[in-house]
């Protein structure tokens, strides 16, 4: 029988969820989690998104969507807009504050990413973040 660390899978899945646990701690003074920063970081690549294509492109469910741009939009990272398309839609759109916020929390990304992958030298996290890439470019959908 195989040793759960010779389970890529499991591996990925571990450090995963140690990665979540770093990030949400560096978060916890602003009261938000990896999921509100995730859906930030998605909203600085785009002009705006309709709420179904956060959840699809996010993976997330439709209604943790919903209240995830709720407290998004209570402290003023996020807001939402009528779509230029559909009078009856609305876009979710970063605002400055949020902007600000992505900026300020660069360096505690950067922390949780060095600690974690602490033991590789540069060239060796480079190729890693490569094979990842690839990984979720067919794996996510």
């Amino acid at each position: 029988m195989r040793g759960l660390h010779a389970d890529t899978g499991y591996l990925l899945y571990r450090l995963g969820l140690r990665s979540g646990q770093l990030f949400n701690a560096s978060l916890q003074e602003s009261g938000l989690r990896l999921r509100h920063y995730a859906l930030l970081r998605f909203l600085a690549t785009s002009e705006g998104a309709l709420q179904r294509e956060l959840s699809t492109s996010l993976g997330y469910d439709p209604s943790a969507i919903v209240g995830l741009v709720d407290d998004l939009e209570k402290v003023g990272f996020a807001e939402r807009r009528p779509s230029p398309d559909d009078r009856r839609s609305r876009i979710v759109v970063l605002t400055a504050d949020g902007r600000a916020f992505l900026r300020d929390t660069d360096e505690a990304g950067l922390r949780v990413t060095n600690e974690l992958l602490q033991p590789l030298d540069p060239a060796e996290r480079d190729g890693l973040h490569s094979l990842l890439q690839r990984v979720a470019e067919t794996g996510l959908g």
